[in-house]
């Protein structure tokens, strides 16, 4: 972080705790605080040395103070270069604090601020970083990873030369992972239930959506076993033809040909099947 947002030491620095007391002193107001006769406010301290201190607060790793003293630069100094500066080095420090939400509305209000800025694909990338790190376990709502995924593909999209592209890009395979483990888990759920329409529909969004997962040989795996099920053997043949095309060695295509053969079928390959279309259209 310091490498991008230059550090000022040349006035030196006090501590943030102190900054914030002379702040709260002077704004203070109360019956017992009448000021005297002719007394001169107190200055503010140098924009210089307030950002510097909750610089130093961030490099010692007490990220709260961090972020108060950052939004105090840009209160105390709001039209300054240094309010710019401290703008993003709080949505670090929020992040930090696991305060995602804070560092979700400081990034989106820099974005609205700062649309031309240099450092905006970074505000975009920790929307994103907040979002995924508020994933949840497969078996809850996954309303934050869905977000999570939209906001990855517009950094990857909007920025693709952005040095935030390449761990987007990883953190965007690991999102869609989540989210086909998700469709996995319902689908097996209705399966189990011998609710098969309803298990198809979910292992089909795995090879629509997420074909490029983990989870997509077993899914086909179900979607054998689910047709069979039902009796709808064509569909049967041609998902276990596509299995065994693309995952040979797989457990799940040796498991699916067995069922075939213990209906005396083979795995057959159709064109007008929608497996065949779907994986011809995506491969």
């Amino acid at each position: 972080m310091e490498s991008r947002f230059p550090i000022v030491r040349s006035l030196g620095a006090l501590t943030l705790l102190t900054l914030l007391a002379a702040f709260l002193a002077g704004c203070s107001g109360g019956e017992d605080e009448t000021p005297v006769a002719g007394a001169q406010p107190a200055p503010e301290p140098p924009v210089e040395v307030l950002y510097n201190s909750a610089l130093d607060a961030l490099v010692a790793e007490d990220y709260e103070q961090a972020a108060a003293g950052f939004d105090l630069v840009e209160r105390q100094y709001p039209y300054s270069v240094w309010a710019t500066k401290a703008q993003i080095m709080a949505i670090f420090s929020y992040y930090m604090t696991n305060d995602y939400d804070l560092a979700i509305g400081a990034a989106e209000r820099f974005i609205r601020l700062h649309p031309g800025s240099k450092d905006t694909p970074y505000a975009h990338y920790m929307i994103a970083v907040s979002n995924y790190e508020q994933i949840a376990d497969v078996e809850r709502d996954q309303g934050r990873t869905r977000e999570a995924l939209n906001k990855l593909q517009e950094v990857l999209q909007r920025y693709p030369r952005s040095a935030y592209a390449q761990d987007a890009q990883a953190k965007l395979a690991l999102t869609r992972d989540h989210l086909a483990g998700k469709e996995m888990t319902v689908g097996r759920y209705y399966l189990q239930r011998g609710h098969y329409v309803a298990a198809i529909n979910r292992f089909r969004n795995v090879v629509e959506q997420f074909q490029t997962t983990s989870h997509t040989p077993e899914a086909l795996h179900r979607l054998v076993e689910s047709y069979l099920s039902l009796g709808v053997t064509d569909e049967a043949q041609a998902t276990a033809a596509v299995l065994g095309h693309n995952y040979p060695q797989s457990q799940w295509y040796r498991d699916s040909y067995a069922m075939l053969q213990g209906e005396d079928l083979e795995p057959e390959a159709s064109e007008g099947s929608w497996i065949s279309q779907v994986w011809n259209s995506i491969f």
